[in-house]
This record gives C-alpha cells, sequence and structure tokens, in this order.
C-alpha cells in the first residue's frame, strides 16, 4: 500500500505557541528565502538578534561587494602576498597567511564578494514596530504540505492573523493579513532597505548614505489597483523590490529607505513583495501566488522520496521520522537554487555568505537518490559555467585539470584562508555525486538516453577534476605508490598543513572516486586517460593503521590522544563511502574507539550522519540510529527542523546536518549496492516497522 504522504507530512507541522529564537520559520523556493518571526514577517528583526537569530531575505543571485580603494575598485588574488610552500620538490604558492602590508586586501578578498539581506518587511501598530511585549496568545504553525505560514496574536487586545507564502518559480512573498486594527488605520506594514554587508546578517542600517532608494514607474504584466516599484543600489548591486496589491494601499515614506503601507474602511490587508535582479515582466497576484505554493508544495511532497516510521513502537521513530521530513522542507526552501549552497542556506551569512564545496556533497548529495535528481542539474551546471577558473586554479601552481576551490562565491574564486586554500576533500565530490546521478538515471530508464546525456555533458568534469587528482597525487618510485603530502589540511582540520601524510579518508576517496572516473572513461571510449588513472587508483598508498585502529593520517600515531576532536574522518571510508580496502574489523574498532574517547563538544552537525552511515555498513543499526539522535548541543533539531550548532553562534542553522541526514536515512532504507539486507539501518527487534517509497541506494 502506498505512503499517506500528506499524513505523513503534515503529522510534522512546526507549531509555536511562544517565542522560540532558536526557531524562526523559512519559506522560499530554493533560490529565495524568508525567515519570518512569530508575526509571519520580520517584525521583531532586533529581538530575534539579539538572541543569536537573524530575520533575512535572501536569495542566490542577492551578492554586494564593497568598492576596494584602489582605480579598480576591486582586488584579485594577483594583488596578494602569497604564502611559499614545497610540495614534493614543487614549489606552490596558496593565499594562507595575511602577511604584513597585506591585511586591508587579504580581508576584502575573503570578505567580497558576499550576500546581502535584500530587506526586512514588518509590522507597525501605531507608528511603532511591535514588540515581544505587545503580543499574546501567540499560535503560529507552517503548513508543510502548501508552504503556507500561518500566524495568529492578540496585539493590544485584538486578534491579529497573518498568512505568508512564497512562489515556487518567482522571488514574490504574498501576505494577508486580517484584524480590525486596520480598518482603524492602526496597523500598517513596513518595508525597509539596508546596506549589504558581509555580516551574519548581511546587514548595515547604519551606512544610510552609500545606497539608494527609489520609486520608478515601470509597465508590468499584472492585474492589480497598485503596483509600486522600488529600484535599489548600492555600489555593484542593483535589484528591484515591488509591492502588488489587489487593492488601493496608503503609502508614506517613514525613512530614507522605509515605506509604509495600509488600508483603511478594510479589515484585510493583502499584497506581493516581489525581490528580482531585473524588473520582472509579469507579477503575480496574491491569489496565484498562494494556489502556486500549493500545487508547488504537493508536487514535490509526491515525488520526493519519503520514509515513514510512525508504526514503529521504539519511541525514537517519531522524532527521527521529524528530523527527515523537516530536513527535506529545509533543504527545499534553502539549498535548491541555481549555485552550491552556503552552511547557512539562505537564512544568513555565515562565512560571508560564500559556499564550501567540501559541503556540497551533504547539503545534496541525497537528491538523486530521493527521486530528485533534476533538481541537482542547475548546480552541476555551476561546475561546468566555472571550470575555466578551476583550471586556473590548479594552473596557478602548475598542475593539470581543475582544482576546485573550498571557499567561494558565484565567481568560482578561491577565497584567501589559513584553512580554505589548503583543503582538498571537495575535489572527488563532484565525481562522487555525478556518478549516482549517473546510476539512477540508468536505474530508471529503459532506452538509456538520460544516462547517456549525463555522460557526455559531463564527462568533462570528469576528466578536468581526475587530471588534477592525479596530477596532485605524488608518485613514490621507492615504493611504488602514489601519496597525498602537505601542504594540505585534511577533512579532520585540526593538523598542521606541513605534518599532513596520507590523510586516511582522502586516500580512499580519492581512489574511490579515481575508479569511478575509470568507469566513466570505459563508458566513454577514453582509453589514454584510462593509464595514468588506472596507474595512481591502483598504486594509491594503503590507509594508515595502528595497533588496530585507522589513523587520521600517516604521521599521527597519536591520532586517539592528542587528535581526538573535530571530524572522526577515518570512520568516512567505511560510511560515506565503501572502501573495498576498508577492513570490517579494523574499523568496528576504531568506531568504538571514537565512541570511547573523542571529543563529541567539538563534532559537527554531520559528523553523526557520517558514524551512522559507518555503524549500517558494519551491521550495527542500533548503533546508528543512537548515533543520529545522540542529544549534544551540535546534533539538536530546533522546532522549525534546522540543525543547530548550539556551540556556535556564527551558525544559528547549519544545513550540512540536514542533507547528511537524508544521506544516513538513505542507506538505513535503501542500503548500498552490495547489501543484501532490507532496511540495513534499522534492527530486527520487532520495534521498527518501516516503509518507504522512490528512495535509491548508495554507491
Amino acid at each position: 500500500m502506498a505512503i499517506d504522504r500528506y499524513k505523513l507530512i503534515s503529522r510534522h507541522n512546526p507549531h509555536l505557541k511562544e517565542i522560540d529564537y532558536k526557531s524562526a520559520l523559512t519559506i522560499g523556493n530554493g533560490g529565495f528565502a524568508f525567515t519570518a518571526d512569530v508575526t509571519g514577517l520580520q517584525t521583531m528583526y532586533k529581538e530575534y538578534l539579539e538572541n543569536g537569530m537573524p530575520l533575512c531575505t535572501m536569495s542566490q543571485w542577492g551578492w554586494h561587494t564593497i568598492p576596494a580603494d584602489n582605480d579598480e575598485k576591486r582586488y584579485t588574488l594577483k594583488d596578494l602576498a602569497m604564502t611559499e610552500y614545497d610540495h614534493a620538490g614543487r614549489r606552490v604558492l596558496y593565499a594562507v597567511d595575511k602577511k604584513s602590508g597585506y591585511e586591508k586586501i587579504y580581508n576584502w578578498l575573503r570578505e567580497n564578494p558576499h550576500r546581502f539581506n535584500l530587506g526586512r518587511l514588518s509590522l507597525y501598530c501605531d507608528g511603532r514596530r511591535i514588540s515581544s511585549e505587545d503580543i499574546t496568545d501567540i499560535c503560529q504553525r507552517l503548513d508543510l504540505y502548501e508552504g503556507i505560514l500561518d500566524s495568529s496574536f492578540i496585539l493590544h487586545g485584538v486578534p491579529v492573523r497573518v498568512l505568508t507564502c512564497c512562489h515556487p518559480s518567482s522571488d514574490t512573498l504574498a501576505v494577508k493579513i486580517k484584524s480590525e486594527l486596520l480598518d482603524k488605520g492602526l496597523l500598517e506594514a513596513g518595508l525597509s532597505f539596508p546596506y549589504g554587508s558581509s555580516d551574519i546578517t548581511g546587514s548595515d542600517w547604519e551606512a544610510w548614505d552609500r545606497h539608494e532608494t527609489q520609486i520608478c514607474e515601470k509597465k508590468i504584466d499584472c492585474s492589480k489597483d497598485m503596483l509600486l516599484c522600488f529600484k535599489r543600489r548600492m555600489d555593484d548591486a542593483a535589484y528591484h523590490a515591488i509591492i502588488g496589491s489587489d487593492s488601493n494601499l496608503n503609502v508614506r515614506q517613514a525613512g530614507q529607505h522605509e515605506y509604509h503601507f495600509s488600508i483603511r474602511d478594510d479589515k484585510r490587508l493583502s499584497f506581493t513583495l516581489t525581490y528580482s535582479q531585473e524588473c520582472p515582466g509579469f507579477i503575480p497576484s496574491v491569489t496565484q501566488t498562494f494556489q502556486e505554493s500549493c500545487a508547488g508544495w504537493r508536487c514535490f511532497w509526491n515525488s520526493t522520496g519519503v520514509i515513514d516510521l510512525h508504526n514503529s513502537a521504539d519511541s525514537r521513530a517519531m522524532e527521527l521520522e521529524r528530523r527527515i521530513i523537516l530536513s527535506q522542507y529545509q533543504s527545499a526552501v534553502q539549498d535548491l537554487g541555481p549555485l552550491p549552497p552556503q552552511e547557512t542556506g539562505l537564512t544568513c551569512n555565515s562565512w560571508h555568505g560564500k559556499f564550501h564545496l567540501e559541503m556540497h556533497l551533504w547539503h545534496q548529495g541525497y537528491l538523486p537518490l530521493w527521486n530528485l535528481g533534476k533538481k541537482l542539474i542547475p548546480v552541476i551546471n555551476w561546475y561546468i559555467q566555472h571550470l575555466p577558473q578551476a583550471k586556473e586554479n590548479a594552473g596557478r601552481n602548475g598542475y593539470a585539470g581543475a582544482r576546485w576551490p573550498k571557499q567561494t562565491a558565484y565567481d568560482g574564486v578561491d577565497s584567501p584562508s589559513p584553512i580554505a586554500t589548503l583543503l582538498i576533500w571537495q575535489q572527488p565530490s563532484i565525481i562522487y555525486m555525478l556518478e549516482t546521478m549517473y546510476q539512477i538515471a540508468a536505474r530508471k530508464e529503459a532506452d538509456g538516453e538520460c544516462s547517456s546525456y549525463i555522460l557526455n555533458k559531463y564527462w568533462i568534469l570528469v576528466k578536468e577534476t581526475a587530471d588534477f587528482m592525479v596530477d596532485y597525487a605524488v608518485y613514490n618510485r621507492k615504493d611504488g605508490i602514489y601519496e597525498l603530502l602537505g601542504p594540505l589540511i585534511p577533512a579532520q582540520e585540526v593538523h598542521d598543513a606541513m605534518e599532513v601524510a596520507n590523510p586516511v579518508f582522502e586516500l580512499e576517496y580519492w581512489r574511490f572516486t579515481l575508479q569511478i572516473a575509470l568507469k566513466w572513461a570505459k563508458r566513454m571510449d577514453k582509453h589514454t586517460d584510462m593509464v595514468k588513472w588506472s596507474h595512481a587508483a591502483q598504486n594509491m598508498a594503503g590507509p594508515p593503521v595502528k595497533d588496530g585502529l585507522y589513523l587520521a593520517h600517516k604521521n599521527c600515531p597519536l591520532t586517539f590522544e592528542s587528535f581526538n576532536k573535530d571530524h572522526p574522518m577515518m570512520l568516512g571510508i567505511y560510511g560515506l563511502i565503501g572502501s573495498d580496502r576498508a577492513n570490517p574489523d579494523i574499523m568496528r574498532n576504531t568506531l568504538n574507539k571514537v565512541l570511547e574517547c573523542w571529543d563529541f563538544s567539538t563534532m559537527w552537525g554531520w559528523d553523526f550522519a557520517m558514524m551512522a552511515m559507518t555503524a549500517v555498513r558494519l551491521g550495527m543499526p542500533e548503533q546508528a540510529i543512537d548515533l543520529l539522535l545522540m542529544d549534544l548541543p551540535n546534533n539538536r533539531y530546533s522546532i522549525s527542523g534546522s540543525n543547530t550548532q548550539d556551540l556556535r553562534k556564527e551558525l544559528p542553522v547549519y544545513l550540512p546536518g540536514n542533507g547528511s541526514l537524508l544521506l544516513a536515512a538513505t542507506i538505513m532504507t535503501a542500503g548500498y549496492y552490495g547489501c543484501l539486507k532490507d532496511k540495513p539501518g534499522f534492527p530486527d527487534n520487532g520495534l521498527w516497522a518501516v516503509e518507504y517509497e522512490d528512495i535509491y541506494p548508495m554507491l
């Protein structure tokens, strides 16, 4: 019997009866998002920010660059003094150290371009922004199945209800407000605009003289009684914010970049707010936006994979099901635009709004496995578009192929960092994700058309990435092996770059994805590429072992005494990937040692899912569930469904935690290639009743 998806989704609708600063609710369409407080808008901006949760409106196209103080008004990596290293006899340069005299350039390159907050939409009563002290009887629900945020409260003794939603294909919000305070002229909505900033809020509310807001006349196709278009400009960024309403609104300017609008002799105020880089040719109405939100979310929930645990007797089942459903929602709202996502999605700025490519797999690697492979294609196309920058990044130090940056913006340019420029584990992930796309396409189709398209279009990404990986690996002629040597920072970022040799996860990830590249070369009949790749894959240095345990890297005998913090990446070689060189007995000992001695307070949200995947491959399903639900500060999920990093104030939400949970749920249900057991991540103890649909095995 098919899973009743409406019941499954609806039983996890977030419901707030009081202010919870960790659970501001976000609506959006994957490339545009609006995070609201309990009023359904961004009314209590200051209070939420003081408690660690910015209320932003962000898009994947909204980037800003503060002009540099040179003639070009911008710096490039050529303006920076690099740090020189010896990489196995090769002189290499990286933007690592902030050298004396270059501090300004270094900081500018790190902070620009950055995402910015498009605007703040708030409620005002009698000309004053409403605060938490003004409202009582809060009741806020997010209808996941239709994408509608329903917020009710009592304001100065009078009921107010606000409905908010987002159009699935237009960066348009629709708002419906109902209250007798509107009829009395006491309640109004306000829209204000900040200058861009690289900080967590993406907003500078003090630099009022550094940006422009103009009301402009535009011909736009719509059936509205009123259309108000604001043209925004700050330095290199320009965009439009357009208010549309089926009624004639009263509009007044309340500040240089702030406008209020209200309605008289009516208890209802409805309007749309559309953000766009270019002035759009069409603006959807309030009714159309609500209708399209409902249709879009119903389509999403009826096409994605789902897991139903509600018939389970285990007391943990409903919390696990809740986290899975809400992780799907958070990903769909914040992580499905045309660029790789940043770690805080579109909630706020993390690392100046730049995204981290080593996190891309954790964010979106689940998509093909959950019947959503088409959602990944726009981001894969970003790699195609920025292949020249990746080749330049590799060529800067004489390497072949394409070296993907760790921390970057829409432009694909590496950001200076004491860590990011030396990180390498983002390299194999594009090959891993492409193989997953190919395998699922081949599994689902009859004529091979889609999988052939994937091969032909994306072969260039596999080739250029693999070419760099082979050239970067150092061939040790004496021992006949390829090694990964410093300067490099492994995924466990606590090691000295020049002391690292053969980090265990990178070794196996390198080998695993080079083997995939060989399969692609064979499918494409590219025999010349197979020779060098095959030699490297067959002769990659073995994973370092000491006392029956996998080490962080070859030169780290005290892995479990002095380096037992941050990511326990040795577990990833038999979890995220299933390395055929991983010894299950050694891996089981290693997992048990990590559980015994690791500093769990230093872990990140995705570590728990990674460890759970290892437990599944080891045939330890009870341990897998324990790990996924371990109650630790960085493994908690708010009422809104966001993974929170309670020990890191700069990460009020953490989307890699949500995406990695969905990868773990994949291997727990559909298993992995070569797995002979159904639902290998759930114990056979009679307490778990697991149903799932449209989920495919991991590699």
